[in-house]
């Protein structure tokens, strides 16, 4: 993996008539979990959209691996798990997956593979749309693994999910990132920065900081991530 996996320079996304991100710049490195950081409606969402190239009215440069952003050389290469499951409801975990792997062409045994990450394999035949929130996530996830992707972008994989659930997809994450994944995971909650090698801060579309937490709580005297974050946001709005 290169030592930079993605790189961002002054991307600008519009959406209902208004700048939702606005001219982000910065890179993130290879083989480490990055995370992106912010309240919701921030504008996390549209800039990983944008990153993995199904986002309309970008302005700027998105590259990952050496390629921009929607590049068909990058189909199997980057795994992107939205917000909200991307599933076929009326089928099962396993038909699912099946049919994703056929679209990027993924090895023989990559659906047993990436069933097995999330803890799915039991659940393969259930129709997911009887599944609950939780397994439905995973089997999202597990669509997103497919063909072990040099990148992985991550929107949210751990909202309303119980404590359990989420310890045990951070320790996946973890792995993964340490077989030499790169991984763009964004939250809401801030303690979940705790996690990262590094993170970036976001407000209102622009990045407030990029920093691993140590760097960051040192730099505003916080004790958290939490803390950091509202310092920044109180020292802006003074300097305003």
């Amino acid at each position: 993996m290169a030592d930079t996996a993605i790189t961002l320079r002054d991307v600008c996304v519009e959406r209902g008539g208004r700048r939702v991100v606005d001219r982000v710049t910065t890179s993130v490195a290879g083989g480490r979990i990055t995370g992106l950081i912010g309240p919701s409606g921030c504008g996390k969402s549209s800039l990983m959209r944008a990153i993995v190239g199904v986002q309309a009215r970008v302005t700027g440069t998105v590259d990952l691996l050496g390629l921009p952003a929607g590049a068909p050389g990058l189909r199997s290469r980057v795994g992107y798990l939205t917000q909200a499951p991307a599933l076929y409801a009326d089928l099962t975990a396993g038909e699912n997956l099946r049919y994703f792997a056929r679209v990027i062409g993924a090895p023989e045994g990559a659906v047993a593979t990436a069933l097995d990450a999330v803890a799915m394999r039991s659940l393969s035949d259930h129709v997911v749309g009887r599944l609950s929130g939780g397994q439905q996530t995973r089997v999202s996830l597990a669509t997103a693994l497919l063909g072990r992707p040099d990148v992985l972008v991550l929107d949210e994989p751990t909202v309303g999910l119980d404590p359990v659930l989420r310890r045990d997809l951070w320790s996946l994450f973890r792995r993964l990132a340490d077989e030499g994944s790169t991984l763009l995971v964004s939250s809401h909650v801030m303690d979940e920065a705790e996690h990262c090698d590094r993170i970036l801060l976001m407000r209102e579309g622009r990045l407030l900081a990029d920093a691993t937490c140590e760097d960051l709580q040192r730099q505003a005297g916080a004790a958290s991530v939490e803390d950091a974050f509202l310092r920044l946001v109180a020292r802006r709005e003074f300097a305003a």
